[in-house]
């Protein structure tokens, strides 16, 4: 049986990115996988209980996912308000919809306060970018699931194939 890949419903053009649009990620090997039903789409942010659209978020200056998984670290909106505990929400969501449907991988928006695996926005909201993993690929990497960047995919189909 093929593996199933959790992967963030905005790369298949969901509309449920902060901004109220889709991020479509165009592929051929997405476009396999689509095919061959592997894909189990999510948006921890929606499951948690975020609309859409919704005001931009940033973990805390100078932390990661992994930081506010520990305790450490804090998710504010651009007005302030603080959402680590929604965002915490959604990245157990998503560790438990990765478990349910029997989920090794996930392709998932870097960049994001959930889903960045190699980078995420500095905390400032000034646009600027650090390396660092949001809240949901933390937290499934705890869980021994494997986190890939949209644009690592061919990394994923490799280890997929190996």
């Amino acid at each position: 049986m093929p593996e199933k890949i959790l992967i963030s419903a905005c790369l298949l053009g969901v509309p449920v990115r902060y901004n109220g649009s889709g991020l479509p990620f165009e592929s051929s090997i997405l476009a396999d996988w689509k095919e061959a039903g592997i894909l189990v789409p999510l948006c921890p942010e929606v499951a948690a209980g975020f609309h859409t659209p919704r005001p931009p978020v940033e973990i805390e200056k100078n932390r990661s996912g992994t930081d506010v998984l520990e305790g450490h670290g804090r998710i504010f909106e651009d007005n302030g308000r603080d959402v680590t505990r929604l965002l915490c929400l959604g990245a157990s969501i998503a560790v438990q919809t990765a478990i349910k449907a029997g989920c090794r991988f996930a392709l998932l928006t870097d960049g994001s306060p959930s889903c960045g695996s190699t980078f995420i926005y500095s905390g400032n909201h000034d646009g600027q970018t650090c390396s660092g993993l949001g809240v949901v690929a933390a937290d499934l990497r705890k869980n021994g699931i494997e986190v890939y960047a949209q644009h690592h995919i061919r990394a994923l189909a490799a280890r997929l194939r190996s």
